[in-house]
């Protein structure tokens, strides 16, 4: 199996080589104004997570409505976001939208409109996604153990689950829907990293594309416990190669959603939810 694995990367490295030096041995141009386009929104995108989708960056989003002249839904959002029961639930709602927007709305945008391209030339296949399930199983293995451990510490437990249940309230109904909003969060992280940047970038960069989309990957790691940072970094390796092995990003959604969901319901077990 392993000598198999081995074979079946090194030819996914000499292939998307071969693709790169056959793209750019094909350019009537030195300046390649789709790679240049592509970082602009890769950067944007990272931006706009980080100013209107972090909290508070609602506020910047609320005062841009404002100038829009929509200060009355602004307003309504606010209380939504702060004054509402349902304040922490609609926080994450709001998180999410704004993720999946510019991780994954914003590029199908770029590719079919402005690049002219195939989706499925960005990862969204699925006919070859779960063909290395055999390596999913593996990572799981391997995580699973680590995320057990790290759960015991103060600073897992104090991140995790993102939707922080009350005293004595169920599961039901929303830390289901926070974990739903979770899946789709993971399917923008995953097109828009694995996806978007790493398939965005073969051409131009061959199997290097995987190293310059793993940086801004570690970089949202940013403020989160060091391990998991750390890890962010050989995570984004393992399943850049996975993405371009497949040409999918399925198998990584999947991977990750797995390892998350086990992370959150480890950190209720470790704070005593399940006694």
């Amino acid at each position: 199996m392993l000598k198999n694995l081995k074979l079946s990367l090194l030819k996914t490295v000499q292939d998307t080589e071969l693709l790169s030096v056959e793209y750019r041995s094909s350019r009537s141009t030195v300046f390649d104004y789709k790679a240049v386009f592509l970082a602009i929104i890769i950067a944007l995108s990272l931006v706009m997570i980080e100013y209107i989708g972090k909290s508070p960056g609602y506020l910047n989003f609320i005062s841009f409505l404002q100038t829009l002249g929509l200060g009355e839904f602004g307003k309504t959002l606010k209380n939504a976001l702060e004054v509402s029961p349902k304040s922490q639930i609609n926080q994450l709602i709001y998180w999410v939208s704004i993720v999946f927007s510019f991780y994954f709305v914003l590029p199908i945008i770029v590719i079919k409109f402005i690049f002219k391209e195939k989706l499925g030339d960005y990862g969204l296949k699925i006919g070859n996604a779960f063909k290395d399930y055999r390596i999913y199983l593996f990572m799981l293995v391997v995580m699973i153990p680590l995320v057990l451990y790290f759960s015991t510490t103060a600073s897992f437990q104090e991140r995790y689950p993102f939707y922080h249940l009350k005293l004595n309230e169920k599961l039901y109904p929303y830390f289901f829907v926070w974990q739903i909003l979770y899946f789709f969060q993971f399917i923008g992280v995953e097109f828009f990293f694995r996806g978007f940047i790493v398939h965005g970038f073969k051409k131009q960069f061959g199997v290097y594309s995987i190293l310059i989309m793993m940086i801004p990957y570690c970089m949202i790691h940013f403020g989160k416990p060091m391990p998991e940072t750390i890890a962010a970094i050989f995570a984004g390796l393992v399943l850049g190669m996975l993405s371009l092995k497949s040409n999918s990003i399925w198998l990584g959604v999947a991977i990750h959603y797995s390892v998350a969901i086990t992370m959150d319901l480890a950190a209720l077990w470790q704070k005593g939810y399940f006694n």
